[in-house]
C-alpha cells in the first residue's frame, strides 16, 4: 500500500481544488407566463409545465 513520505499542506491541497466551485443556476423564460423559472421544472408562478397545467388550484371555497 502506497504512503505519502511527506504530510501536505493545507496550501498545496486547496491549490489543487481552486477549480470547484459553483455556478449560477440557469435560468429560463415561462412561455405562459413570462417570469422567470429553472429549467425542466414547473413553473412557480402559473403552475404550467410543457404547455400543460400541472399545479392544483390552492383556493378553498368557504
Amino acid at each position: 500500500m502506497a504512503v505519502p513520505k511527506q504530510k501536505s499542506s493545507k496550501a498545496r491541497g486547496r491549490k489543487r481544488r481552486t477549480h470547484y466551485k459553483t455556478s449560477a443556476p440557469t435560468i429560463t423564460i415561462c412561455p405562459e407566463c413570462q417570469e422567470p423559472k429553472l429549467p425542466h421544472t414547473a413553473c412557480p408562478e402559473c403552475g404550467t409545465y410543457k404547455g400543460r397545467d400541472v399545479k392544483p388550484d390552492m383556493e378553498v371555497d368557504e
